[in-house]
């Protein structure tokens, strides 16, 4: 362990989306940091869990490893722990996993989890067994009860259903924040520039379930932030290819090939359509820009801040 995370406190989950539950978990475990004077690291596992035992139905990663620790990192936990779940981690007894790693490698101080964290060789292990053997050890144990918002569980699978279906704001809300992703930018066949719109274009994994569609954006280039306005789709009037994010930047010029940005959806303002001509698509793209400028002039719902910049 670095010296900076010696006797830790440990929040530990798959936090995938690191939502409004998550966050409650993890302001516990910094309540509990803090009565003991320790630092505050957070422990999750890659890949997820569910990809290593069904690897034939990969799972929409809402926050990739990278854009957790950015996100944490902004939420001002001291660090992040990484497990690789492999097979030796899947057979790993419940019992082994407190002893040897937790309470042993991490000489953790104290350790925060949510009500349905199952771990260990047939997810035999609960948050009860971690409390029990933190109390034996004399260390401290949180377990955080579920949280619910409209009526509904805050949960990772909500928030991808949400986002494939295009209900962005509902989203956002279970959240707790704009949704967001990182992404690198690519050559692309430069169709954008010819239609006086050029494009940054995103490639995102093939198991984003994310709804094709105009969307209006928020995106982080080198620390700062601009509005923009992407589609996320096949290009129906030109090719019909694999799906691309292509992001038009209203104040930027310069060269972004191989840069790293955060994006920030906002919202969703139509569908993908398919034009009978260039000249429709081009009037339609000046409505999309219009439009999206009117809602990014709006201030971010009081319950779904922006995180940008990162």
């Amino acid at each position: 362990m670095p010296a900076a995370l010696a006797h830790p406190v440990v929040v530990i989950g798959n936090f995938d989306g690191l939502h409004r539950g998550h966050r409650a978990v993890i302001e516990a475990g910094r309540t509990l940091a803090l009565k003991l004077g320790r630092p505050l690291a957070v422990l999750t596992f890659d890949p997820h869990p569910r990809s290593y035992f069904r690897p034939d139905e990969p799972v929409f990663r809402l926050t990739p490893d990278p854009l957790k620790a950015a996100i944490l990192a902004h939420w001002g936990v001291d660090g992040l722990m990484i497990l690789s779940f492999d097979a030796a981690m899947a057979a790993t007894t419940a019992e082994d996993f407190v002893e040897k790693t937790l309470f042993g490698a991490m000489d953790a101080s104290g350790v925060a989890i949510g009500h349905d964290f199952h771990f260990g060789k047939g997810r035999q292990g609960s948050p009860h067994f971690i409390a029990e053997r933190a109390t034996a050890k004399g260390r401290a144990a949180v377990i955080v009860p579920p949280l619910t918002a409209f009526d509904e569980p805050v949960s990772s699978t909500a928030i991808r259903t949400a986002l494939a279906e295009g209900d962005l704001p509902h989203a956002n809300h279970l959240l707790g924040y704009r949704y967001l992703f990182q992404a690198e930018v690519r050559h692309g066949e430069k169709i954008g520039r010819t239609l006086g719109f050029p494009t940054a274009n995103l490639r995102l994994p093939p198991e984003n379930s994310l709804m094709e569609g105009i969307y209006a954006v928020r995106v982080e280039v080198d620390g700062t932030v601009h509005d923009g306005v992407a589609s996320f789709g096949r290009r129906p009037t030109f090719d019909n290819g694999a799906p691309l994010f292509e992001i038009w930047l209203m104040d930027f010029s310069g060269d972004l090939y191989g840069k790293t940005l955060n994006v920030e959806c906002v919202q969703r303002q139509r569908g993908e359509l398919k034009f009978d001509s260039v000249e429709a698509l081009i009037e339609q793209m000046h409505r999309d820009a219009v439009d999206a400028k009117a809602i990014l002039a709006a201030p971010p719902a009081p319950e779904a801040p922006s995180l940008l910049p990162l």
